[in-house]
């Protein structure tokens, strides 16, 4: 940690080899050709964080068991998954049955954060998947998804605001 405190180039632990070492010497000599600010070099780094960009990257594919099959289905495609006594069942543009993960949470974080919402804590939703935006009792809503039976998924109290938001309501 004190290693931060002073701009540390690198760190190097017991036991070392001379290719560490030698490695370590390398950037520490290229930092100070470089001649940059503290302020430059955030300035890259941020640059190359801006650059990583998630769309870059491989399109998640998650593993469906179906009628004893077990099949890869996009990300994209998931429509949405819910939570019942413990088994996830995933419902996809051409597809349905069970997920191997274990929980909503897991799933979520495997996917994209910016099109999947968890509306109610038994479900998680593709938000480019919701066909319809359905006032329902007590200032509640449900959302009509667009898979094959137009399945109704419930929002709950604590989540309308995010509905609110999202959908501009």
């Amino acid at each position: 940690m004190q290693a931060f405190d002073v701009n540390a180039v690198d760190y190097v632990l017991k036991p070392f080899d001379k290719a560490r070492i030698s490695k370590a010497i390398q950037r520490a000599r290229r930092e100070i050709e470089a001649q940059t600010s503290p302020a430059e070099r955030l300035e890259q780094l941020m640059n190359q964080l801006g650059g990583a960009k998630p769309s870059s990257s491989p399109p998640v594919k998650l593993l469906v068991k179906s009628q004893q099959r077990l099949l890869l289905v996009d990300g994209e495609d998931l429509v949405f998954a819910s939570i019942q006594d413990g088994l996830i069942s995933v419902t996809a543009r051409d597809t349905e049955g069970t997920s191997n993960y274990r929980t909503l949470e897991e799933m979520n974080a495997a996917l994209d954060s910016e099109s999947f919402w968890r509306p109610h804590r038994s479900y998680l939703v593709n938000i480019h998947h919701i066909k319809e935006v359905v006032p329902w009792f007590k200032s509640s809503y449900m959302l009509k998804m667009n898979d094959k039976k137009a399945t109704e998924i419930p929002v709950s109290r604590a989540q309308i605001r995010r509905l609110r938001e999202l959908f501009k309501l």
